[in-house]
C-alpha cells in the first residue's frame, strides 16, 4: 500500500500534506490513543485543525482515497 500513497502524495502535492505516524515507535503512543489507532494499515484525513474528517481501516483502494481527497480540496 505504500507505493501507492507515495504516489499520490506526489501526485497531491501543494494541495494535501501526507504525515507518516511509525505505530511501532513508543513516542508516538499517545497521538495513536489520540486517533483511536488499533490496526495496520490505518489511514487518517485530518483537516487544518488536526479534526479526524475520515478513516480508512484496512486496504483502501486509490479510487476510494481520490474520492475522498477530492471532497474535501475543491
Amino acid at each position: 500500500m505504500a507505493p501507492m500513497v507515495h504516489g499520490l502524495e506526489a501526485e497531491y502535492f501543494g494541495k494535501i500534506k501526507f504525515s507518516y505516524l511509525d505505530a511501532d515507535d513508543p513516542r508516538t503512543d499517545g497521538f495513536q490513543r489520540a486517533l483511536g489507532f488499533y490496526y495496520q494499515p490505518e489511514l487518517y484525513l485530518l483537516d487544518a485543525d488536526g479534526n479526524v474528517l475520515k478513516k480508512f481501516i484496512g486496504l483502501v483502494s486509490r479510487e476510494e482515497l481520490t474520492a475522498e481527497f477530492e471532497k474535501y480540496i475543491q
